[in-house]
């Protein structure tokens, strides 16, 4: 069995695509997956499954949510052991590692493109910083993350993939949770 981590993109902001964690959790069980457990509001579940294609999770998580709540909800899935990766490679941990409340990591469904990658670099998002590395997008957002530019519709539309995004306090309490589930 393999640890998974699912990040739903656009649920429950503003009381728009409300979608209930226990609902989500009972979702989680009825696709056969097991030791599911919700983190926060926002569509974050810690589960475990056979090792499986994440993509291939992505996809049975948002036709089942679909499904069975009408909602189509952008799904991104990464193995436990991708996200500890992700997390440890946060080049602004060393560079700025009083200022955690500013980070966050935006989780893309694929490697981007360099040619499509390379277009935004051209782009002003001062006084945001931001290094991309693998599928991750690593912020640094002084001003709040809600005043960045560097928004998940922005990455989508210029990069042509999913992008979901979340604090450091979240990244590390999802790998935390996520290494606490007993192995087998």
């Amino acid at each position: 069995m393999e640890t998974y981590i699912s990040l739903l993109r656009g649920i429950n902001v503003g009381g728009n695509r409300v979608l209930r964690m226990n609902d989500l959790r009972q979702l989680f069980f009825d696709l056969g997956f097991t030791d599911c457990q919700t983190y926060i509001q926002s569509g974050n579940v810690v589960f475990r499954y056979q090792k499986a294609n994440p993509e291939e999770l992505e996809s049975r998580i948002s036709q089942k949510i679909l499904e069975m709540f009408n909602l189509q909800v952008p799904v991104i899935v990464k193995g436990e052991s991708e996200l500890t990766s992700i997390a440890a490679s946060n080049p602004f941990i060393l560079e700025i590692p009083e200022n955690t409340a500013q980070l966050h990591v935006t989780l893309l469904s694929a490697n981007p493109d360099p040619d499509k990658f390379d277009k935004i670099k051209n782009e002003n998002f001062h006084p945001v910083q931001y290094r991309l590395l693998g599928s991750a997008i690593y912020l640094f957002c002084p001003d709040g993350y809600s005043k960045s530019k560097l928004t998940n519709g922005f990455l989508e539309n210029k990069l042509g993939l999913k992008a979901t995004t979340r604090n450091w306090r979240t990244i590390t309490e999802l790998i935390r949770m996520a290494e606490k589930i007993p192995t087998l």
